[in-house]
C-alpha cells in the first residue's frame, strides 16, 4: 500500500509538470474519473470539455472546474511517464490482492484464535491478524506470558540503586506489535468500566500517564498469551477488581479523599434482606 501511494504521488508530480491543475479538483487522481481522463489523454485527446465530460458520479458536479484545470500542455514525454505510473499502480494493486488472498487462506485455520483475540479490549480484527502474523499464533515458543511481553518489548526495565530509580525504559522488541499495543492500550483505557481502565488510573496516580500506558501495554501482551495459549476468549476482571481484592485499602483511599474535602465517612455493611 505504501509503494502504491508513492507511485500515485509521482504521478501527481508528473501531472503538475504539464501545467494542468485537475489534481486540485479531484481528490483521487487514480479514481474512476481521474483514470478515465488520463487514459483519454494518453490516447491523444486534448479537448478540455471532452476530457471533463468523462467525469463519473459526483465528480460531474465539478465539470466546470475540471475544464479550467485541464488547460495545460500534455506532451509525448508525459504520455510515456503517465502510462508507466498507471501500469505500475495497477500492478501493485494486483499484487496486494494476491497477498490478501494468501493471508486470508492462511488465517482460515486461525479463525478461533482471531475471534478470541478480538475480545481483548482495543484489539480489533486487523490487529488480531497482525498478532497472528508476527507471532505465528503458537505460544509454545514462549515459556510464559512474561516471555512474550519481553519479546514484544513491553517490560519496563528496572535500574534502581539506593532507592533511586535511574531508568524505566523498555527494550526494543517487536516494533510492529509494540506499536499496535500502544494504539490498543489507548483505546482500552477509554472504557471506564473495564479492568484495564482501572489499572491505568491506579498506576498513573503514582507513576504518571506514560508509564501507566506502558503498563497497560504489558497487560495486553499477557492477555494475548493467555488467550492464544488457552484457546479461550478474554475475560475482563471489571473496574471493581482492585477494590474487591483489597477492600481495606479502598476504604482508606476513599476516607483520605473525603478528608481532603473536609468531610468524614463511616462504613457499615449492607444488610441483605431475605
Amino acid at each position: 500500500m505504501v509503494r502504491r501511494h508513492q507511485e500515485a504521488q509521482r504521478l501527481e508530480k508528473e501531472l503538475e509538470d504539464t501545467g494542468m491543475k485537475f489534481t486540485s479538483v479531484l481528490s483521487d487522481v487514480v479514481g474512476a474519473t481521474g483514470r478515465a481522463i488520463l487514459e483519454a489523454l494518453i490516447a491523444g485527446e486534448r479537448d478540455c470539455e471532452r476530457l471533463a465530460d468523462l467525469a463519473c458520479g459526483k465528480a460531474r458536479n465539478k465539470i466546470p472546474a475540471l475544464i479550467e484545470a485541464l488547460d495545460g500542455e500534455f506532451t509525448e514525454h508525459h504520455t510515456f511517464m503517465v502510462r508507466h505510473y498507471l501500469d505500475e499502480i495497477e500492478r501493485l494493486k494486483q499484487l496486494v490482492a494476491v497477498f490478501d488472498a494468501r493471508i486470508a487462506s492462511i488465517l482460515d485455520e486461525r479463525e478461533e484464535d482471531l475471534d478470541n483475540l478480538d475480545t481483548i479490549p482495543g484489539v480489533g480484527r486487523l490487529a488480531a491478524e497482525v498478532i497472528i502474523a508476527e507471532t505465528g499464533g503458537d505460544m509454545a515458543q514462549f515459556a510464559s506470558a512474561q516471555h512474550l511481553a519481553s519479546w514484544i518489548g513491553v517490560c519496563p526495565g528496572q535500574n534502581e540503586s539506593a532507592g533511586v530509580n535511574r531508568s524505566g525504559r523498555t527494550r526494543p522488541g517487536n516494533s510492529n506489535i509494540k506499536r499496535l499495543l500502544g494504539t490498543a492500550a489507548m483505546a482500552a483505557i477509554r472504557d471506564k468500566t473495564s479492568y484495564l481502565a482501572a489499572f491505568f488510573r491506579r498506576i498513573s496516580a503514582r507513576r504518571g500517564g506514560k508509564r501507566a500506558l506502558v503498563a497497560v501495554m504489558h497487560k495486553l501482551a499477557l492477555a494475548i498469551w493467555l488467550v492464544l495459549d488457552s484457546k479461550a476468549p478474554y475475560r475482563d476482571l471489571g473496574a471493581e477488581y482492585f477494590a474487591k481484592r483489597d477492600p481495606e485499602r479502598a476504604m482508606r483511599r476513599m476516607t483520605k479523599e473525603a478528608n481532603n474535602l473536609g468531610l468524614t465517612v463511616h462504613f457499615e455493611p449492607i444488610t441483605v434482606v431475605g
